[in-house]
């Protein structure tokens, strides 16, 4: 009698698995949400003067904010000619209420990026005030 039971019950499990197939369990993790995407490259924040447009490429922009409330930004730009690209940049930062904030920080900063690279500037807002930004790429005169 014990013999026919496990006979009966090996008999249902491969019917059991015959008809329903094989199912393998598997767990996945993914974040819960997409992190440090960056932005289109049409982002009105970026200015690039009209004689480094053919020259330099806008790739991307990342914006952080600290948890003591400062900005940062990250402008990843390459250079798309043969030979080094002498440029100017400056930023302006903004408040809450998009109004500019007057700082000694609004100079233009000297900068050069060698043919073909990539390279990322990094900036931290000279104020936990500022909430936006605005950079422009400017052709040495």
């Amino acid at each position: 009698m014990k013999s026919n039971i496990l006979l009966l019950a090996s008999a249902a499990c491969g019917t059991a698995l015959l008809w329903g197939g094989c199912s393998v369990t598997r767990n996945t993790i993914e974040p819960v949400g997409v992190a440090a995407q960056r932005q289109v490259l049409s982002d009105k924040r970026l200015v690039i003067d009209t004689g480094l447009r053919n020259r330099l490429q806008p790739i991307g922009i990342n914006t952080f904010t600290g948890p003591g409330g400062s900005l940062k930004i990250q402008i990843e730009m390459q250079n798309t000619t043969g030979s080094a690209q002498k440029f100017i940049y400056r930023i302006e930062w903004f408040d809450e209420n998009g109004m500019i904030i007057n700082t000694p920080a609004a100079v233009a900063i000297p900068h050069s990026i060698e043919r073909g690279e990539t390279r990322v500037i990094t900036v931290m807002a000279p104020t936990d005030r500022a909430k936006d930004f605005r950079i422009e790429f400017l052709k040495p005169e």
